[in-house]
């Protein structure tokens, strides 16, 4: 059977256990559209390590807004409201970034209404969304930081700029494709479908270690580094799928890494991978 198949007829039995472990489980409890949007944001932005840690630290965060994410951020200032981040921590990112976080979504929500509505200023609706992509962080970056900072621009090594990678740099920007996935593809019970301004067809894979190795060894890519390039080419790939919704096969490369227990290495694994015809590994012609 060919991959496109294989990909295809990959059932979707586990979505909802899957989901419960997901750090996108967290924006799901909140039910108007705003809160869901803002809540996605920093689930994203702090979806990095163990998902038990990311689950946790998110649980932290949001016990802190008990109005709610998005009119936590709408009336935050940094003077009154940082004691309430106090103590929060997340791997490497601190109560200080997180203060400059909300200050710049605070931002974002007063120049343009919502997010979506800031992204979209800097999108000419044509390609792939990478350019887009550096228009919004460009703009996330010049935001005036001087009730964070005691100056407008934001400093050179400011935690903050963690969460706003960019594709003129390269990186990969996992997570920012993984909110974008998360906002513009339509409500399926695992992504939220919140915004209607782009078409999921121009939307590029969360690339991460697990999408990175599966996508490897099934041949998707030949690329070893996980970064801008390795995305658009998988996502072309999967284009040729799926041309109006391309990354909707990010679950299935993130299950056959994650669930599945793949490790890129051949074992008893492989007997029962779905796709194994198709890798490199299990069909023994190695792997990188």
């Amino acid at each position: 059977m060919n991959l496109n198949d294989l990909l295809q007829q990959i059932p979707d039995s586990r979505r909802l256990a899957f989901l419960a472990n997901d750090p996108l489980s967290l924006p799901r409890r909140y039910v108007n559209r705003e809160d869901r949007e803002v809540a996605a944001f920093f689930s994203a932005s702090l979806a990095y390590g163990r998902a038990a840690m990311i689950r946790r630290n998110l649980d932290d965060l949001f016990g802190r807004m008990p109005e709610g994410p998005a009119a936590f951020v709408r009336d935050f200032h940094p003077a009154r409201d940082a004691e309430r981040l106090a103590g929060f921590k997340h791997r490497f990112n601190d109560a200080g970034d997180m203060v400059a976080l909300c200050w710049i979504l605070r931002t974002m929500l007063e120049a343009a209404g919502s997010l979506e509505n800031f992204f979209l200023r800097g999108d000419d609706g044509r390609g792939d969304i990478g350019p887009a992509l550096i228009s919004f962080v460009q703009r996330a970056l010049i935001c005036d930081m001087s009730p964070v900072c005691g100056q407008a621009g934001l400093p050179k090594q400011a935690g903050v700029r963690y969460f706003f990678p960019s594709p003129a740099t390269g990186s990969a920007c996992k997570r920012l494709c993984m909110f974008l996935r998360w906002v513009c593809r339509p409500d399926d019970g695992i992504d939220l479908g919140l915004w209607r301004g782009i078409d999921p067809a121009r939307l590029v894979l969360p690339l991460d270690t697990h999408t990175a190795r599966i996508s490897r060894l099934i041949g998707l890519t030949g690329r070893n580094t996980p970064n801008w390039k390795m995305a658009l080419e998988i996502t072309e790939r999967l284009r040729q799928f799926d041309p109006q919704d391309p990354v909707r096969f990010d679950f299935v490369l993130s299950h056959l890494g994650i669930s599945e227990g793949c490790s890129g290495k051949k074992g008893t694994v492989c007997l029962s991978c779905p796709v194994a015809e198709h890798c490199l590994v299990a069909k023994g012609e190695g792997g990188r």
